[in-house]
């Protein structure tokens, strides 16, 4: 089995949103391994005397513990437009490293920045984060994530945005979209264009 990781954003030597990348990650160690006890990433990552206050990624590598703790400069990944495509045996419940399958759905992206992932005819994810809409009332991810990300996670729970299905059809209504995961905020503001 690949081991999994969780990437977590360093902001002025800060950790940000701890608690839902330890809650992620146990859920994960217990739903995989059988694990109960554990694991509180904010007893276990120090920041390196060297980081400066910009923003980094933290990315723990772990299965039924944690292997290693990178530190590595944020450089933002500029996504303008998705090309939606259709994958009905794409399958990744856990952050996985080995992203193999996702890979070979962004190679087929075309002229595009990324893909957007139909499966079953609902809408999932892109190929490395969650995705929001906007419906001119309010913000919307789908019900059906390829991975449940801790900003959505974040942003569902202080009710900031809703899940609820979204068809291929339904996309056209929308006036917004927006990606989201834990280095690109809800504030980030970063609209991106579906090509269908």
């Amino acid at each position: 089995m690949s081991p999994l990781f969780e990437t977590i954003k360093v902001e002025k030597r800060k950790l940000q949103h701890l608690p839902f990348h330890s809650a992620r990650m146990n859920r994960a160690r217990k739903a995989l391994f059988g694990i109960d006890e554990k694991i509180d990433l904010n007893q276990i990552i120090q920041i390196p005397e060297q980081l400066s206050n910009d923003i980094y990624k933290c990315r723990v590598t772990y299965d039924r513990e944690i292997s290693k703790i990178e530190f590595e400069k944020h450089i933002p990944r500029v996504v303008e437009t998705l090309k939606i495509i259709t994958s009905s045996d794409i399958d990744y419940p856990h952050k996985y490293l080995n992203r193999q399958h996702l890979k070979e759905l962004y190679e087929r992206r075309e002229n595009c920045d990324d893909v957007l992932i139909i499966k079953d005819g609902f809408v999932t994810d892109t190929s490395f984060s969650n995705i929001i809409f906007w419906d001119g009332e309010q913000w919307i991810t789908p019900a059906t994530p390829l991975l449940k990300g801790t900003t959505r996670e974040r942003l569902i729970q202080t009710g900031r945005i809703s899940a609820r299905k979204i068809s291929n059809d339904d996309l056209k209504a929308f006036t917004k979209a927006r990606i989201i995961n834990a280095l690109t905020d809800f504030e980030d503001k970063q609209d991106v264009k579906l090509v269908f």
